[in-house]
């Protein structure tokens, strides 16, 4: 009796854990995550797709303490988010840093004399991934941009003028694919 009440309990716990998560091209995210103490929102889910094949490469992530759909809003609050990118395709560290540069010239085109080091710093610490694997970007207001990658802490990197570049490769005017942007907004997931 003790075991089929333990396993019922089991299936419970499990079935209210996938009531709580989001799916996006086979890749499942938490609707919350805990940052710090401060409960943050899954604000939205997209892919990314490169090629005109529109392949698809990663799933990314957006969570923020206050979600919207107003991209301004997002690049431009003080409160911290997390952006996950779940890699669903390997991707080599030269496509990595190609597609950083590509992202912050695209929509902080004026900025990148300051941001140069920064970005090289960021391209630093990028290596290949593999399918599965996950880049971490945690935005702490005051502290910086810390970078994961695949569950490795690399560094911070300092300046709220960087975090905001950073998340407007996703969210500026042009971002890798506007399925991605529109999902992170809030959107199908694409």
């Amino acid at each position: 009796m003790r075991r089929t009440a333990a396993l019922a309990s089991l299936l419970l716990a499990l079935a209210m854990g996938a009531a709580h998560a989001k799916e996006c091209n086979g890749v499942n995210f938490p609707e919350h995550l805990q940052l710090d103490g401060i409960d943050l929102t899954l604000n939205g889910l997209g892919t990314r797709k490169a090629t005109f094949l529109k392949v698809n490469v990663y799933v990314a992530a957006l969570y923020v303490s206050r979600p919207s759909h107003n991209p301004k809003t997002l690049i431009e609050s003080s409160d911290p988010d997390e952006l996950i990118l779940q890699f669903v395709r390997s991707v080599g560290t030269d496509d990595l840093k190609k597609a950083w540069s590509e992202g912050f010239e695209r929509n902080s085109k004026d900025q990148l004399v300051v941001l140069k080091g920064r970005i090289a710093m960021l391209n630093g610490w990028m290596s290949d991934l593999k399918t599965g694997q996950r880049l971490s970007f945690i935005h702490r207001p005051g502290v910086g941009l810390q970078v994961d990658v695949n569950g490795a802490v690399k560094g911070t990197i300092e300046g709220e003028d960087f975090a905001r570049a950073f998340l407007s490769i996703w969210l500026g005017a042009m971002p890798p694919n506007t399925e991605l942007k529109s999902g992170l907004l809030g959107g199908e997931c694409g």
